[in-house]
């Protein structure tokens, strides 16, 4: 069986940032420095509403994942978007995190003595937030999740009607032709929580799209870029490259360029997720499949798995992003450290 590949994008679809195509969005992240990258791309656009981040294990504590995604806001003037504290370990209680590549902050180690304090974190918990705020706007929010699905999993748990009320759900994780990067063949979020991602790729029956591994390795943008980006004479671009740095030294290990597919580059991982979820003309192609996850695999374990020969019968299929216009990803993230 051929996959069908399909547009992704509405016939009519404008540019983001036209006030018909206004985007409400909830943002789940585990914030490293890729998170940090994908939330300033949607601060940076007047017509995209950010009206939650909700925090989760991953990159490294909740703690941390929370006052870096505070450090993010305050870099970028947007403290009144209210972050919530979510889950701080797997489904099954495992922890992990990607301090190797991230710093053990997960913001490049770089300490910032005038960081905002975690007083400033909702008291509402991010599950419940995620289920409020779905509420309050039906059929309007799209959910963008660049972390471990567990505050996902946790709130179809609780409210099985959740994922009904989306708009729809972007997510950056999983991969689909075995590429691990932290297992033999998962890609890191989907490992850190595998029981999440069978959950969440099984009970959302909203429309899901998926930005892959092998995906975004496969759109890196060159290094170039990269100097050219962090190069902007402003207060962004230069917390950007404080934070960076880390990541673009160990980019060169040996460890982490046999992660890499299709050779070296800059990968943004979550800032695909974001543009997909900001720019409905952004990407224009995907196969659309159902999916699930491995769960009991010696080494597949995490291990997005695609049903090509469609055996599992399953009525809901996900969009997985095969091509983008790489010339608007590029001047999104241009204009996030303007």
């Amino acid at each position: 069986m051929i996959i069908p590949h399909m547009s992704c994008s509405p016939a009519l679809a404008q540019d983001v940032g036209s006030p018909r195509m206004a985007k409400k969005l909830l943002v789940d992240v585990d914030c490293g420095v890729d998170d940090a990258q994908a939330i300033m791309m949607a601060l940076a656009v007047p017509s995209v509403q950010i009206l939650g981040i909700t925090c989760v294990h991953g990159n490294t504590t909740i703690e941390n994942v929370c006052r870096n995604t505070l450090r993010v806001l305050k870099a970028c003037g947007k403290l009144e978007i209210p972050v919530f504290q979510g889950a701080s370990k797997s489904i099954l209680g495992v922890s992990s995190n990607a301090g190797f590549f991230f710093g053990d902050d997960g913001l490049g180690g770089v300490p910032d003595p005038n960081a905002p304090g975690l007083e400033m974190v909702q008291k509402e918990g991010a599950v419940a937030a995620m289920i409020r705020i779905a509420t309050e706007h039906p059929g309007e929010v799209s959910l963008v999740a660049t972390a471990p699905l567990t505050n996902l999993a946790l709130a179809v748990r609780i409210d099985p009607t959740f994922p009904q009320k989306l708009k729809a759900l972007y997510i950056m994780g999983g991969n689909t032709e075995s590429r691990g990067n932290t297992t033999v063949c998962a890609e890191f979020n989907f490992a850190t929580d595998p029981e999440a991602a069978h959950i969440v790729l099984n009970d959302y029956t909203c429309p899901v799209y998926i930005a892959c591994w092998e995906f975004v390795c496969r759109y890196k943008l060159p290094w170039q870029f990269c100097d050219e980006w962090l190069a902007q004479d402003s207060e962004k671009a230069r917390f950007m490259a404080k934070i960076f740095q880390h990541t673009m030294d160990n980019a060169y290990s040996e460890h982490a360029q046999k992660e890499m597919v299709a050779g070296v580059g800059f990968v943004s991982c979550d800032s695909y997720a974001m543009a997909a979820a900001m720019d409905d003309s952004f990407v224009t192609k995907c196969d659309q499949v159902a999916v699930t996850v491995e769960l009991g695999g010696n080494y597949t374990r995490g291990m997005m798995v695609l049903d090509t020969l469609e055996l599992l019968k399953k009525k809901h299929k996900a969009f997985i992003l095969k091509e983008v216009d790489m010339q608007k990803f590029k001047t999104l993230m241009m204009n996030a450290l303007k």
